[in-house]
């Protein structure tokens, strides 16, 4: 591998590390706003599942997913796990898990 290129892999895998340092403070944040949400539904006896939501919630990721040309099956997947995590979240706050 010549020099250039080895300074190119360099700057490339530093601009990833960003992107997972950045994809993290996102992810967490969007729990701490989940985990309100849960305690507002814990709160007021709603469920700590909304299927409807979680179904609008895919198919905006999977339209959003393919005009980022990102595999939409791949955001489907991401969400559906973020979501499986919200819910258990949320079960416990309403004292179920």
């Amino acid at each position: 591998m010549s020099d250039d290129a080895k300074i190119k892999l360099l700057q490339l895998r530093k601009s990833i590390d960003n992107m997972d340092a950045a994809l993290i403070h996102v992810i967490a944040e969007r729990f701490r706003i989940t985990k309100a949400v849960g305690a507002l539904k814990a709160d007021n006896n709603f469920p700590p599942s909304d299927p409807t939501r979680e179904k609008e919630q895919i198919t905006r990721l999977r339209t959003m997913a393919a005009d980022a040309e990102l595999d939409p099956e791949f955001a489907e997947k991401l969400l559906n796990f973020i979501i499986k995590e919200v819910i258990r979240h949320h079960k416990q706050a309403k004292g179920e898990a």
